[in-house]
């Protein structure tokens, strides 16, 4: 049986360009980048120009970037910084790494504004200018939902920030690797996790500003400009960075690819089958589709799907495999028996349109398997 993967928000595999700078540090002599004899300055030289390559991405110095284990790091890192004594603007409809972290801060002092994301999907940036106030020292957000690809309206919320003059701090986990990303000088920091675009588990980077301020989560040897210490993982750093330079070159030929073929797939399904909507309203991402099936149990289509090779999954994969309603659904205003019935598929430029069309076949199959036992 040929398995197919439509679950690339979960995570995606390793890019062959990556895989084989990982393998040849890995392979090489043992080196740490803290060592001061003739391997470890090799390993720092590799340090230094993979630091450089990925401040050129984001066009920013290389001080600026902060390379960490996760998207979930790099997260805690940004927020972390902030005053318990200020206010924070955000939604409910933020991954569970960027709802917990400031439910932390929260606790401790903090005022959170937690904007609503209606049908849309996404903060109305209207709403996120009135919810300014004299103490708001920041404005933390997604770029793009993880379970619906639904995305920021990036122009305005940059203008409100700029304007304003407040701290635009974002989650792009979802987002690097689906859409051509051009860096504002509003952002001052945002969270990036290696593996959700063909690099390695275990590698994340943040990108801040100097005059942000951040906190070490803990305290070391003083790597990475005494904000993170710890031996850096410079094999993932090395793929990582190469992942970086393969956006750099070819991310538009690649959104245009995962574009066409999540357009093909959700024309095919749309005409095949009766009763789907699509779970969120506004503008989406290339690679992700939320789709309500309605009138079927999601989580005995997901096990139909899995049983005939196909992965996708109810929604984030961060949340211990639960399958429970979605509270991204939940939060928008779905029902809980649309969210029950909602599946997520994600593309990667790594899918074909050959698996694409043999998934639709099943899919459909199933859907009307489905139907038939409610």
């Amino acid at each position: 049986m040929k398995r197919i993967y439509l679950d690339n928000n979960a995570t995606t595999a390793v890019d062959p360009k990556v895989l084989k700078k990982v393998f040849d540090d890995l392979s090489g002599p043992p080196a740490n980048p803290s060592s001061v004899h003739w391997f470890g300055m090799k390993a720092k030289q590799k340090l230094i120009e993979a630091r450089d390559t990925c401040a050129s991405f984001f066009r920013a110095s290389p001080e600026e970037i902060l390379f960490t284990s996760s998207g979930t790091e790099s997260i805690h890192f940004m927020l972390n910084g902030l005053n318990r004594k200020g206010h924070l603007i955000t939604t409910n409809t933020e991954h569970s790494a960027m709802e917990k972290a400031i439910q932390g801060l929260e606790a401790e002092g903090m005022k959170v504004t937690w904007l609503p994301s209606g049908l849309l999907g996404a903060p109305n940036p209207e709403a996120i200018e009135e919810a300014i106030c004299s103490d708001t020292q920041a404005i933390a957000l997604s770029l793009s939902n993880g379970e619906t690809g639904v995305r920021l309206d990036l122009e305005k919320i940059y203008s409100i920030a700029e304007k304003n003059k407040i701290p635009l701090l974002l989650d792009g986990v979802a987002f690097i690797g689906k859409e051509p990303f051009t860096p504002h000088p509003a952002i001052h920091a945002l969270a990036i996790s290696g593996h959700k675009f063909h690099a390695p588990k275990g590698i994340g980077l943040l990108f801040h500003k100097k005059r942000f301020p951040l906190s070490p989560l803990f305290l070391g040897g003083g790597q990475e400009y005494n904000l993170r210490s710890g031996t850096e993982n410079l094999s993932g750093i090395l793929g990582l960075t190469t992942a970086l330079e393969i956006l750099k070159e070819e991310q538009q030929e690649i959104t245009e690819k995962i574009l066409a073929l999540r357009l093909h797939f959700e024309n095919e399904l749309f005409r095949s089958l009766d009763n789907i909507a699509i779970n969120g309203k506004g503008k989406r991402i290339s690679n992700t589709s939320n789709l309500a099936f309605l009138g079927v149990d999601g989580e005995t289509l997901l096990m139909q799907l899995d049983l005939a090779g196909i992965a996708a999954s109810h929604g984030s994969a961060c949340s211990s495999g639960a399958l429970e309603p979605s509270r991204i659904l939940l939060g928008m205003g779905i029902d809980r028996k649309q969210a029950r019935s909602s599946i997520r598929f994600s593309f990667a430029r790594t899918n074909t349109k050959e698996e694409i069309d043999q998934a639709l076949e099943i899919i459909v199959q199933a859907v009307r398997n489905c139907l038939k036992i409610s």
